[in-house]
């Protein structure tokens, strides 16, 4: 400041060479002629450095605004800008590159990031709410009171709406656990066309080509049940991406002292993940705008099982096997002291045997079992 105001005051005396001043002080004329009109304008002031910001910045974002988006940053620390824009009312809503810049300006940090390399592809999904709903545990992690053991989170996604059906703290991985979640889901959202799971317990008999007591319960109440391709995740993808957003948001954050503890936190992010949060594949709405209850109520009392005349109904004994024509034959654990039917093939000696009107397995009378 000091050399610019040496070369105003030069400047200004009677007679000086203005041009010859500015090379002497390294600048060209034109910055030269523009320091005089500050000094005149402004004075010593005048000469300070100024801002390159423009006076006014019709772009610029309004002071309501950024304290809007900074005020969901705090709210929901893990959301990038495009969720955090949906959230905005539409009479204000910029473009997601502005609520990005805000964060910057002020230096925000989204809590967290999920690789989507790692995440298996889900571009299908089916055409209405209830036809599918996809069921697993998102593993198990330690209560903070080492005497509360382990949570279990069981956890049900439906497929077209991704809206999060169940989210259950359990102490293990059990199908009375299971059944128990599947019991409070049914009676609020009513049943669905077909379930989904994996292959692993207490999903399915591990090694055994039979249906569980688990999946023998939900034909009786007349949904379809299906596993997962083993080594391709793609069949779960939905329920895997609510996994990873789940341990992001909500589990990586902090500790729990007991399953209370964790399902009253459960249930207020599941209501987060439902109702408020914005999904980037339901074009950044979320799961409450494309999910509706079933049509189809659950049962308190399961409906009683029919069979047709001519068929040859046998109660499965307790061990899993069933008598027939003098040899035994293997069903499973899953049917104990349930009736199922046997229906000839277009095979000599060959039946299919059937549980509802869910065909089991195919039993030879010829090579026995």
């Amino acid at each position: 400041m000091s050399s610019r105001l040496e070369f105003v005051t030069l400047a200004r005396a009677p007679g000086a060479n203005i041009r010859a001043l500015c090379r002497a002080h390294g600048i060209s004329p034109k910055t030269g002629y523009k320091l005089l009109k500050r000094f005149e304008e402004s004075g010593v002031e005048g000469l300070q450095d100024r801002s390159r910001r423009p006076l006014t910045s019709p772009n610029r974002t309004s002071l309501d605004l950024e304290v809007q988006v900074l005020a969901l940053h705090v709210a929901y620390p893990c959301w990038g800008p495009g969720k955090l824009q949906a959230l905005l009312p539409e009479e204000i809503r910029p473009h997601h590159n502005t609520v990005a810049a805000i964060l910057r300006r002020h230096g925000c940090r989204i809590e967290g990031t999920i690789d989507r390399s790692k995440l298996a592809p889900s571009r299908f999904e089916h055409e209405a709410p209830n036809l599918l709903w996809q069921m697993d545990f998102k593993g198990h992690f330690a209560l903070t009171d080492g005497r509360a053991g382990r949570c279990h989170a069981l956890t049900v996604l439906d497929d077209h709406s991704r809206y999060a059906l169940c989210l259950q703290a359990f102490a293990s991985e059990t199908n009375d656990n299971v059944q128990a979640g599947l019991i409070r889901t049914f009676r609020r959202y009513g049943l669905p066309q077909r379930i989904t799971c994996d292959n692993g317990g207490p999903w399915r008999i591990a090694g055994k080509e039979s249906i569980s007591r688990l999946e023998a319960w939900l034909i009786r109440l007349g949904i379809r049940v299906s596993h997962s391709t083993p080594y391709h995740p793609q069949t779960q993808g939905k329920d895997e991406r609510f996994h990873r957003t789940l341990k992001l948001e909500l589990i990586g954050r902090r500790g729990f002292n007991s399953l209370p503890d964790c399902q009253a936190a459960f249930d207020d992010w599941r209501d987060q993940y439902n109702l408020v949060r914005p999904h980037g594949a339901l074009g950044q709405q979320p799961p409450c705008t494309r999910y509706t209850a079933s049509a189809r109520q659950f049962p308190e009392h399961l409906p009683a099982i029919e069979y047709n005349q001519e068929d040859e109904v046998i109660r499965v004994r307790k061990s899993g096997q069933i008598q027939f024509k003098k040899q035994s034959f293997w069903i499973g654990e899953g049917l104990a002291e349930q009736p199922i039917a046997l229906r000839p093939s277009e095979t000599d000696g060959v039946y299919n045997v059937f549980f509802c009107d869910w065909q089991v397995t195919t039993i030879d009378l010829r090579i026995g079992s």
